[in-house]
């Protein structure tokens, strides 16, 4: 018998568990996911959602149409064989490069039968098929009954340009649980909000891991607000991520915040795109969000809060295996950085919002 909550941080294994469950669908397969590579992995997906297709399985796949592209050239097999495929948001010019096309929907899931779920951080692509993921695997029922309202009002709503569905923004509690839906929003960023909520709560340990580190102002206070009273507070991010000018834009904050006493530390082992936040080792977040403005403000995202044990120790193995496989920063190396460098920074600094 499968165990109920299962962690997967390698892309490998993820995609061959997905195959194999897809492989056992009888009624229904949905899919929602912000990029599906037309690669390898992407050809390795479309051939088993085929094959179901063919069998009369229902399969709905919502696709973002800045990460995977609107040629649906790739997928006309599975269009022909009655796969349902919506794309959320085509790119216009007549938009705005940077207004509502900078929107997107950064979801992850995958939902077979009502019976098991997947969600997290990895994408369907071969690009980052080595990259350190966080995705989890259940077949609790309760948590799958609240992911399929999830993306049945995420399918209605996938081209609502203005106002959302109300249910596309609820937040669920139930038991042990939360499911934050997270929407575009300059004002209203619910995961970001409950983040600092978890943060203030905390009494031991916050640890935040995830690829891409630009918090805004208040929650750089929640971190720095809880080293002074003496909590342990660990960043896990990658040394290097796939996006240079993140990279460069968060070098600014990582000297000031470690002077307040926020430890980093730098996965070496390749790309970190993982993205959890636990308090405490009790209090856990698997999302698909990131910790940065981008995340926050302008995209659909979504967080899975509670307190499960097998998942704690899972989700305390996996950082464990991180840091193992990471630096320290090195703070007298980031005082001594050429004056270039922080010319660069400053440069850049003001499109931190848009990352």
């Amino acid at each position: 018998m499968s165990k109920k909550y299962t962690i997967y941080d390698d892309n490998l294994k993820l995609f061959d568990a997905m195959t194999d469950d897809i492989r056992k669908a009888k009624r229904n397969i949905f899919l929602e996911t912000f990029r599906f590579g037309k690669d390898s992995i992407g050809e390795k997906f479309r051939l088993v959602l085929y094959q179901k297709a063919k069998e009369g399985v229902e399969i709905k796949l919502l696709l973002d149409a800045w990460g995977t592209g609107r040629d649906l050239s790739f997928f006309q097999p599975l269009i022909e064989a009655g796969v349902e495929i919506r794309l959320y948001r085509k790119v216009r010019l007549t938009r705005g490069i940077l207004a509502k096309n900078h929107c997107r929907n950064h979801r992850k899931f995958l939902i077979i039968d009502s019976e098991i779920a997947y969600m997290g951080s990895s994408n369907i692509t071969a690009y980052s098929i080595n990259w350190r993921e966080l995705n989890l695997r259940t077949t609790d029922r309760n948590l799958i009954k609240v992911f399929r309202r999830s993306f049945r009002d995420s399918y209605r709503n996938y081209n609502k340009y203005d106002i959302p569905f109300v249910a596309s923004y609820k937040t669920y509690h139930f038991g042990k649980w939360s499911f934050i839906q997270d929407y575009p929003d300059t004002y209203r960023q619910r995961v970001k909000s409950k983040y600092e909520k978890m943060i203030q709560e905390a009494k031991e340990e916050v640890i935040v891991e995830t690829p891409y580190f630009l918090p805004g102002h208040q929650l750089r206070k929640e971190l720095v607000d809880a080293a002074k009273r003496g909590v342990n507070v660990k960043v896990l991010i990658p040394y290097n991520s796939d996006v240079r000018v993140v990279d460069i834009i968060r070098r600014h904050y990582l000297g000031k915040l470690y002077e307040e006493g926020v430890k980093f530390n730098f996965y070496l082992a390749g790309n970190l795109h993982a993205k959890s936040l636990m308090i405490d080792g009790k209090v856990f977040s698997i999302s698909s969000s990131n910790f940065d403005y981008r995340s926050f403000r302008y995209q659909y995202e979504i967080a899975l809060i509670g307190e499960e044990n097998d998942i704690t120790s899972q989700l305390t193995e996996h950082h464990n295996h991180t840091m193992k496989l990471s630096k320290d920063f090195d703070y007298d190396n980031w005082k001594k950085r050429p004056g270039i460098d922080k010319i660069i920074e400053y440069i850049l600094l003001p499109f931190r919002y848009l990352m």
